[in-house]
């Protein structure tokens, strides 16, 4: 297992590795010499002005990086290896999802707080005193924003899986059929949907909202819980069932 999360961290940073070095010092520098006083106010609004852009970079490269993952398992000649690999399929598919997960959320968070700081150098603030006024006065509160940050994550997780499960499906299911692209498609369709309706069972805890054929459950601190173990489960259903489809027939 651990060798599978080696290759997928290599891969996973093999481009945006450098990106985010290079964007991590930029922030740093311009960060202390903000808090200093040596930028002037011009110097202070480019350096909040790069730091906007390099989220959008960031953004971009995890994006490039994390289908570099994916490639690893579905296209040649990476996935020639991952098939003589003695590793389970769900080992593979575990340290590939853990892996765009970590590097996703910690470079965005990164780049995220760097332009933060930005901004309040910028406004003339002492970042010390903003930072731990901040975590003072909302530590009683802790929860109430830790799980929206949860569920987040965990729907950045769905996501992904999402994503994987319709991949598998062409590959395996669907590979070779007429219009086996369309059945692809309408396949994670209803899933989407499925997963959509699902919340309703959720409905006594909050509001429910449609948008066309879609439905939302507004819910509070109690039901937002709720959601995000559900959302869990259906994370954890999703690949169950992909990585027996990827053990059982996968075209490459």
């Amino acid at each position: 297992m651990k060798a599978q999360f080696k290759y997928a961290f290599r891969t996973g940073l093999h481009v945006r590795g450098l990106v985010f070095a290079i964007i991590f010092v930029m922030n740093l520098v311009f960060i202390i010499l903000g808090a200093l006083g040596w930028l002037p106010f011009a110097a202070q609004v480019t350096a909040v002005a790069l730091g906007g852009v390099a989220i959008g970079v960031m953004t971009i490269f995890n994006i490039i990086s994390d289908v570099s993952i994916l490639s690893r398992m579905f296209t040649v000649p990476g996935a020639y290896l991952h098939a003589l690999t003695p590793a389970p399929r769900k080992q593979i598919l575990l340290s590939s999802v853990i892996t765009m997960m970590i590097l996703d959320i910690v470079t965005m968070a990164v780049v995220i707080t760097g332009e933060v700081l930005l901004s309040l150098n910028l406004a003339g603030s002492s970042v010390g005193s903003v930072v731990w006024t901040a975590i003072r006065t909302n530590l009683p509160s802790l929860i109430e924003w830790l799980l929206p940050l949860a569920g987040l994550i965990v729907g950045y997780l769905l996501v992904v899986m999402i994503i994987l499960s319709g991949i598998t499906l062409g590959k395996s299911v669907f590979y070779q059929k007429k219009a086996g692209g369309l059945m692809t498609a309408v396949a994670i369709l209803a899933i989407i949907y499925v997963f959509s309706v699902s919340p309703m069972i959720l409905a006594p805890l909050g509001t429910v909202s449609r948008f066309g054929f879609f439905f939302t459950v507004t819910l509070g601190t109690a039901g937002t819980a709720m959601y995000i173990l559900l959302t869990l489960i259906q994370t954890a259903v999703l690949f169950v069932l992909t990585s027996k489809l990827m053990e059982r027939k996968l075209n490459i």
